[in-house]
This record gives structure tokens, sequence and C-alpha cells, in this order.
């Protein structure tokens, strides 16, 4: 089999993104380490193509405003664990100094309560921002979009079937796979509503790429077995979804479906009848196999996700909006430069020290999270960053108003947004989605 140079790379990133989602999404220090090293040698290897140089040289220039502002942010990261005199770590996080005092502390500290996460979530960044000057070098072109979307359905295949086979015998522990959700699949990830958000983007590349091939473009190639394939897909990811009985992962295949289905039906300049059927079969299969299966009771209690009780131990209990309410209300107390990436935890311990069996890692809140992790500062440093993007020749078209609403509904009610593997594909789907000046777009023709 004959593989062009461009497929050569853009393989090589495949499995890098696989390897990544088979280890938790890459959500621990250790793989996040791991992480920036596959990266930064994938990086290195692109830059010997002369025509992905010239790429990322135009895209380097043509954003050199969006990119200062971001290598802004990451320094940013790093002066939250630079350690200062308590005099001067007064004047930066007031709180941190109380805190100190109490508990008799004279030495210089960082204003981050955990600075050893704060620089792993700095090389996470890190990560990130140089995974998307990968894609930008390697995927130009309509058809490598379309390769890109149908890997990403494949991809979410392999962790449907693995991951509702072993949910079917009892999540057993497998090698140092160890789930702690009996009664809900969840595959290679610790979380469910991690893995429903995972698999929900892999159900999204699916839907996008359903939508290019049944608009019948010539993408160079025979395309008929892929859409039998990709109906297949589809079917298989919205199963492990359903099983993942994710609240929150069952709420947004619901919005995500009604609204590529009233996209297709009224807002579409060409209707395109066969995909509205297949979103109409997605539909009524996603509701006759859950009553079928496990009852109509289940069926509604899967949407409630404000519902979901996080529990603490054996006599107490935070429901996720009291946790919600803890985080946003010491945001004020870290108003400006915050309490440091990764540093939720540490912080919640110390509000409940004389509660031992109390604990939370997240504030069940990307949005909430990080702010009150990086301060207001931060928080605007990093938003400035995609100014450009974000007011620079948009398109707004449906991917970008489904993506905002997909994003902000994850911000809100949960920490997803918090794991490497759904940063990068969300971040990429975002690039491909907002600006046709950064990407071509798949409906787009490309040289």
């Amino acid at each position: 089999m004959y593989f062009s140079q461009n497929k050569k790379y853009q393989y090589l990133y495949f499995i890098l993104l696989t390897t990544i989602s088979f280890l938790n999404g890459g959500n621990s220090n250790i793989l996040i380490q791991i992480n920036f090293i596959l990266w930064g040698a994938l990086f290195l290897y692109c830059l010997n193509n002369k025509n992905y140089c010239t790429h990322l040289r135009f895209f380097l220039s043509d954003n050199k405003k969006s990119i200062f502002l971001f290598i802004i942010f990451l320094l940013y990261i790093v002066f939250q664990i630079i350690q200062f005199p308590p005099s001067i770590l007064k004047f930066f996080s007031i709180e941190k100094y109380l805190y100190l005092n109490l508990l008799d502390y004279k030495l210089n500290s960082a204003i981050s309560f955990s600075p050893s996460n704060t620089f792993f979530q700095f090389l996470n960044f890190l990560s990130i921002f140089i995974s998307l000057l990968i894609f930008k070098m390697i995927f130009y072109k309509r058809i490598h979009i379309v390769r890109f979307y149908f890997f990403l359905s494949l991809l979410g295949t392999f962790h449907s079937i693995f991951a509702v086979l072993i949910y079917l015998n009892g999540n057993p522990e497998l090698f140092l796979l160890k789930n702690p959700y009996k009664d809900s699949a969840t595959g290679f990830f610790v979380n469910r509503t991690v893995f429903s958000v995972f698999m929900m983007i892999c159900f999204i590349s699916s839907l996008e790429y359903m939508k290019i091939i049944d608009k019948k473009y010539k993408l160079g190639e025979d395309l008929f077995f892929s859409k039998i394939y990709i109906r297949i897909f589809t079917v298989f990811i919205a199963i492990a979804i359903i099983t993942s009985f994710s609240k929150l992962g069952n709420f947004l295949m619901l919005i995500t479906v009604v609204l590529y289905f009233l996209n297709n039906q009224f807002y579409s300049e060409n209707k395109n009848i066969a995909f509205g059927y297949i979103l109409l079969f997605i539909i009524l299969f996603d509701i006759l196999f859950m009553s079928y299966f496990f009852g109509s009771t289940k069926l509604v209690q899967r949407f409630a996700f404000l519902t979901e009780d996080f529990s603490l131990g054996d006599t107490n209990k935070f429901s996720r909006l009291e946790i919600i309410k803890f985080g946003l209300f010491e945001i004020k107390n870290f108003l400006f430069f915050g309490y440091g990436l990764g540093g939720f935890e540490y912080l919640f311990k110390l509000k409940f020290l004389q509660m031992s069996n109390l604990f939370a890692n997240h504030a069940h809140s990307s949005l909430i999270e990080f702010i009150g992790e990086l301060g207001i500062i931060g928080f605007l440093i990093f938003i400035l960053s995609f100014i450009k993007i974000f007011f620079k020749k948009i398109n707004y078209n449906f991917n970008f108003f489904m993506l905002i609403t997909f994003t902000i509904i994850i911000l809100v009610f949960d920490f997803s947004l918090h794991v490497p593997i759904n940063q990068i594909l969300i971040t990429s789907f975002f690039l491909l989605t907002i600006n046709k000046n950064l990407f071509f777009s798949p409906y787009h023709q490309s040289g």
C-alpha cells in the first residue's frame, strides 16, 4: 500500500492521539510530561518538511498578536510558581499570606497552592499549543480534514466497542485499567463523563463526515464503503454514550442531534434528506434502546445532570452545584492572581481541614475553576489571545454556533475540558470551524 508524504505525517499524528486516548486522555502529571515529549518530537520531525515549515511561518506571521499574548499567558503560569518572600506574596495573594501566617510558615512561597501541578499545567498548555501548530502544518487540504473526521469516528468506534464489552462483563480490572464505575461504560477512561465528552467529539466528527460525503463532493477517492462504515460507527458511538450513563454526556448528545436536525431541516441552503433520516434514526434508536433495556425511568433520569450528587463520604455529601458554589466563592478571595492551576484540590482541603472525609479535586465547572486558578488577570490574558481568531473575518456558520453551545455547557457544568485529549480536540475543532483563513474549510475547494 502506497502512503503519500502527507499521510505518513498525519498517521503519526493519529497514532499519538490514539495513544493519549488509551491513557485516560493524558490526564495525570506523568502523562502530561509524556505528552509534551511526544508532541515536541513530532513537531521537530515536521520541521524537516519545507512545505510544512512554509505553512507554519504563514500561520505565525498571520497571528502574531494572538501568539504573543499566548506566550504572555504561559509566562503568567510560570509567574504563579515563583517563590516570593512573605512581604511580596502579601501583595499578590493576601489570602494565601493569611493562610501561611496561621500555619506560622515564614519561608518563601508561591502564589499557587500547588506549584508542581501548576508547572505540569504549563507543560500541558504548551503541548496543546504545539499540537495545534502541527495540526496547522499537516492538515491543509479538504481531503485531509475529511481524513481527520474519519479517524476520530474510527477511534471512537474502537473505544465504544471496548467500553461496552467490558461494561457487559461487569467492568473487571484489566492490567492497569481500574474502573470505579461498575454500572457504567467508561473504557480506557477513569471518569464516565470525561469518556462521554470524548465520545461526543468523535460523534460530532462522524456527523461532519456524513455531511461532507452525502453532499457528494469529489474528494479524489471512492467513499462508497466509507458512507456505510460511518453510519455503523455512529451507532456504536451512540451506544457507548448511552451506556456511560453520564447525564451530561447524554444531554449533550440529545442537544447535538437536535441542533443538527433543525439546521438541516430549516436553515441549511441545501437540505440533505438522507442526513435528516439518519439524525431521526439516532434519536429514535436512543429512546427505544434506553426504554427497552433500561426502562423509561432511566431514560428521563440520565438527562437531569444538574441533580447528580458528588459523594464525599459515608455521611456527608456535597452536590455538584454546592462544589461549584464553593469555587465561585473562592474567586473573590483570589480575585486578581488566582490560586494556581491545579490548586483547587489543595484549597478545598484547607477549607475543610477539620473534616478529613471531604474531598474534591475539581470544581465541577471548568469555567469557575479556570477563573479561580488563573485569577481575573490570567484569565483575561488567556481570553485576549483568542481575540483575532474571534473577531477577524469570522465565519459565523452552524458549526461555530454548535461548538460554542457544546463548549459552554461543558465549561459551566463539568470539568472535562481540563483533560488534555478533550482540550486538544476541542481547540482543533474551533480552528477548523471559526476562520476559513486559518485552515482550509472542508466545504471549500483547496489547492
